[in-house]
């Protein structure tokens, strides 16, 4: 993966987290229950699920996956509830506190980078918010999701695939072409339906069908 420094990954992910929390400050209150392209969870609990990420160091979370038997739907809706607040701007106030955190439960920092931008994305999209991450912090990110499957199953989404960016440097695979922007190909190889439309080339409708089951 490129030569970006975990430091300067870090700073990327700090600069996405108060990019978000700048966003989420200007919605109404409805607008928290909104469904996200998350499952079943909605905006707060989305949020929540983000300060809980950014709470658990190494032990912490091997505690909390034994406890869920190594389920990780069962960790994560766990801690996601331990950090949802009273109300939605309480949820925020906490979500504020983690904006500079660089605690994670392993060395994985592109990978704590892409959840940042990945459930930011969630949000963002089905609210209409036109604000999205810069190829500066997606790529590094594509270039980690194309090599691993880690929290998500990206390297085998992306697998059989060449995948470039049309707005920036990344590359990387062998296949039926896939060609869009960073943002969509990092969101596409992570499971999200919803930017496939924003995807040319022919190795989309075969990528199409993997993400979705098919």
């Amino acid at each position: 993966m490129g030569t970006t420094t975990n430091g300067a990954l870090w700073a990327l992910a700090h600069a996405e987290r108060a990019a978000l929390a700048e966003d989420l400050a200007a919605l109404e209150p409805g607008q928290w229950r909104h469904q996200t392209l998350c499952g079943r969870w909605d905006v707060e609990q989305v949020v929540a699920h983000l300060i809980a990420a950014a709470s658990l160091n190494q032990w912490q979370w091997l505690r909390s996956m034994l406890g869920a038997r190594f389920n990780p739907g069962v960790h994560n809706q766990r801690r996601l509830q331990d950090h949802v607040g009273a109300t939605p701007e309480e949820t925020l106030d906490r979500f504020r506190t983690i904006v500079y955190s660089t605690t994670a439960p392993s060395s994985h920092t592109a990978a704590y980078l892409g959840e940042v931008l990945v459930h930011s994305q969630d949000i963002r999209l089905p609210l209409g918010l036109g604000r999205v991450p810069s190829v500066e912090a997606l790529t590094p990110v594509a270039e980690f999701f194309a090599r691993h499957d880690f929290a998500v199953d990206s390297k085998s989404n992306a697998a059989g695939f060449e995948l470039r960016a049309d707005d920036g440097p990344f590359a990387a695979g062998d296949g039926d072409l896939v060609t869009g922007t960073t943002l969509a190909l990092v969101m596409a190889i992570a499971g999200r339906q919803a930017y496939l439309e924003d995807l040319e080339g022919p190795g989309v409708p075969a990528l199409a069908a993997r993400i979705s089951g098919r």
